[in-house]
């Protein structure tokens, strides 16, 4: 037998995870100038990082001999969450979070619920565990609740659900979210993941983290990733009653969080007017794009994140005379829908790139 074969069996039977090709990858392959090419695969903020949070980073290079303390930034969440302290468990990204919720309570005999087209970090934190995947058919390619509600079974420990979901931008309103969790059994552990949160019109936002006192079954994890703009620092948090945070912490590895991390997410959080510039341009930028797939003629998904999901056909050619463009987007034929790309918002002339290549593609 192999050293391979040695391996616990649900491990190789996992599919990796594909991320946005880098601008690097694609100059290699197609001799495109680095500064000629436009990134809109990953979701990331088309402004960059806080100003305040670069200059805090840029502080704590002095610092980094030294092994990191999350104190400063645990108070720091759990003020703007209005939680306590002891109801938050930092990352090294979202992504980390969901991995030590998923450690937690998941194993080979449970099992994990997620929709069909959610983000595929789910499967995998799901059957690294060597627990049993329940896929739930989407509805209108977002979350069917009720199907999920329905699909719940004695082993089940674990639920998922994405609002706004990636990769379909589909939103749920919050009061069928709440609905929802009022019907799930106590001890089944669901787990909102609002990565995308800051997106939303004010008006659409809830405070879910107040909900955990009513469900303490109830995590909530957001990033920093997205629109604060520290994909590259890889930080996100979670929020959960004081017992599920204890035992999250207990799984996570000590210094999971690093010093210039840290620094920069306590910047970010507390720099509103880059927020605010932050959704402005990602309003703008939606409409523009928006406007551009209703001009092509193309079908698309309402959005409700930092990024549109739209019907290509061909997708799998259309993505390629994009990349001979130097555009990148994202394919997600491995969500389910080889017919789509998504594409993520950025700067008016990124937009308008985008949109012209994508002309040329069709």
């Amino acid at each position: 037998m192999s050293l391979v074969e040695q391996a616990l069996p649900y491990v190789r039977a996992i599919s990796a995870y594909q991320p946005g090709k880098p601008i690097t990858e694609l100059a290699r392959e197609m001799g495109i100038p680095v500064e000629s090419i436009v990134k809109l695969a990953s979701n990331e903020n088309p402004l960059g990082m806080s100003p305040k949070a670069k200059l805090a980073v840029a502080a704590a290079i002095d610092g980094i001999e030294r092994y990191p303390d999350q104190f400063d930034l645990i108070k720091a969440v759990a003020t703007r969450a209005g939680v306590a302290q002891s109801q938050v468990v930092l990352g090294n990204g979202s992504n980390d979070v969901l991995d030590l919720i998923a450690r937690v309570f998941l194993a080979p005999g449970r099992s994990a619920i997620f929709a069909q087209h959610a983000f595929a970090v789910y499967p995998l934190a799901t059957l690294s565990t060597g627990a049993e995947l329940i896929a739930v058919p989407a509805k209108d390619y977002g979350h069917d609740l009720a199907a999920m509600r329905a699909a719940i079974r004695p082993d089940t420990r674990l639920i998922w659900i994405a609002n706004p979901n990636n990769p379909t931008g589909n939103f749920l309103p919050y009061p069928e979210v709440r609905a929802f969790l009022e019907s799930v059994p106590r001890d089944v552990v669901v787990v909102l993941d609002e990565a995308y949160n800051e997106y939303l019109p004010p008006a659409d936002r809830v405070d879910v983290a107040g909900w955990i006192k009513d469900f303490p079954n109830l995590v909530v994890c957001r990033t920093l990733s997205k629109i604060y703009g520290l994909a590259g620092l890889r930080i996100g948090y979670g929020l959960a009653s004081p017992e599920v945070a204890d035992l999250m912490n207990r799984v996570r590895q000590p210094f999971n969080v690093n010093n210039l991390a840290l620094a920069g997410a306590i910047a970010a959080l507390g720099d509103d007017e880059f927020l605010r510039a932050s959704y402005e341009l990602n309003r703008s930028g939606m409409a523009q794009i928006v406007a551009g797939l209703e001009k092509l003629g193309l079908e698309y998904i309402k959005p409700h994140g930092n990024f549109v999901t739209f019907k290509a056909g061909d997708a799998a050619a259309v993505n390629q005379k994009l990349l001979q463009q130097g555009v990148i987007v994202r394919p997600i034929a491995g969500y389910g829908l080889p017919e789509w790309l998504r594409v993520t918002i950025g700067t008016a002339a990124e937009n308008s790139r985008f949109l012209e290549a994508l002309e040329k593609a069709l």
